[in-house]
């Protein structure tokens, strides 16, 4: 199988025609390639930069990533470099308790890890080999419209010598992350009253890089001002199986110190206070702290305009519980790729709108009252006594402890299931949605 090059396939001025073009070879966009591709559809997944690259992830994958994962055809087994985990062990208030994943029918009771080094890589292989045309070195500048104002493609700059190409399509698919540039340059902004979080990491050798739990230590500490304050958020260390595990936090803006807080020294002073045989140490460290925003609960939105499909972080699809992403990037790439084939199967004109109008409704229906859900969450924790009576007198409470587990994951089994997964469903039903 062979990722085309951009450097080596477009000459300046060359114009591309596609079905679909996906801007953004992330999570969100090579699922969007992946499942258009296997509808039958031409599409041009265009990525600015070459594999392998890096992104700033906690590299942990929960149930509903993985049940995306095994959706296209991707190898999960630990001969392939997936390191599999069994659930979550919390640490907070003095207390610490590991959760199983929830045995459920809609998803598979294991999680798994890998750095997105090479994760973002093996998905848009599988777009590729699935029939999706991929052009690396591909730099989405903006995009072209019609005398209607209707999205007919997009303006890029390709290879080292930034020559200038048009790309054209009936149906363009942002998926170029939080950063959401193809969006901004037709008018749609992100909404500043939607949570937003930023989340730091580091990478570093240690002996505990074979854990086969996801662990969530939840007493952050804010130690910059006279008196100490707990944060929204938590800090995390995930196993890779490689000989390295991944650590770091991750920040809601509903606190007041949100705007002040020097991540990357938070980062080290909570390390500097863990076991000092557990690696994670500046000697230990394999590269530098980076650091990254989390778009949650749909902060960009219309969803769907004039030819234009969002997905994933771009659309702000982060979960706001638990700072999630890679499913829900996955998964409305898949939900933006069903409709799109629907759409693009009717003639053009009020038909086929009607049909791309829809994707913004399901989305609505899928998270809506989930994401409503989350935003009063992050509200609530961002107040420091509340988030220091949770940890130390919800932890200590087993069955209490595995109800919050599948809120914060969103796993539950939409019909039926066990008594808890009726309760959250029904809480998800009746708050409003985004």
């Amino acid at each position: 199988m062979t990722v085309t090059s951009a450097a080596r396939e477009s000459a300046p001025g060359r114009t591309g025609e596609a079905d679909v073009i996906v801007v953004g070879a992330g999570p969100g966009g090579s699922a969007a390639a992946y499942h258009l591709a296997s509808a039958g559809l031409d599409v041009l997944l265009l990525e600015k930069t070459e594999f392998p690259r890096e992104k700033v992830c906690g590299d942990g994958l929960t149930p509903r990533a993985v049940k995306q994962l095994v959706k296209m055809g991707v190898d999960t087994s630990e001969g392939s470099g997936w390191l599999r985990n069994k659930g979550l062990r919390v640490i907070g208030g003095g207390s610490r308790i590991q959760l199983d994943w929830p045995d459920l029918a809609e998803y598979p009771n294991y999680g798994l890890t890998r750095t997105r080094l090479d994760f973002d890589q093996t998905l848009a292989e599988a777009a590729v080999k699935a029939g999706a045309r991929m052009q690396t070195l591909t730099n989405v500048t903006g995009a072209t419209q019609d005398a209607a104002g209707r999205i007919t493609g997009v303006t890029a700059v390709i290879g080292k010598e930034k020559a200038p190409a048009t790309y054209t399509a009936p149906l363009v698919i942002a998926a170029d992350g939080v950063s959401g540039r193809l969006a901004l340059s037709v008018g749609i902004a992100k909404r500043d009253d939607r949570p937003m979080g930023v989340a730091v990491r580091r990478y570093y050798t240690s002996p505990r890089h074979d854990d086969d739990y996801l662990e969530s230590w939840l007493e952050l500490w804010d130690n910059t001002r006279a008196e100490p304050h707990l944060l929204p958020g938590y800090g995390w260390i995930f196993g890779l199986g490689d000989g390295r595990s991944n650590v770091g936090l991750g920040i809601l803006n509903t606190s007041k110190a949100f705007q002040h807080v020097d991540y990357r020294k938070m980062l080290t002073d909570w390390l500097g206070g863990l076991p000092e045989e557990w690696g994670y140490t500046e000697e230990n460290a394999t590269g530098p702290i980076r650091g990254a925003a989390l778009p949650m609960g749909f902060n960009r939105k219309p969803h769907y305009t004039r030819g234009l499909m969002l997905v994933g972080d771009t659309g702000g699809m982060v979960n706001p519980f638990n700072g999630e992403g890679i499913a829900y990037a996955m998964e409305s790439g898949e939900i933006a790729a069903e409709i799109a084939a629907q759409a693009l199967a009717r003639p053009a004109g009020l038909s086929r709108e009607r049909a791309l109008h829809g994707y913004p409704q399901v989305l609505a229906d899928t998270y809506g009252g989930y994401y409503r859900l989350g935003g009063m969450f992050v509200k609530i924790i961002g107040r420091p006594e509340v988030m220091r009576l949770a940890t130390r007198h919800g932890l200590p409470r087993p069955v209490l402890m595995k109800l919050v587990l599948k809120l914060l994951a969103n796993l539950t089994d939409p019909r039926g299931g066990d008594a808890m997964d009726r309760v959250i469903n029904a809480l998800t039903k009746l708050a409003p949605a985004v």
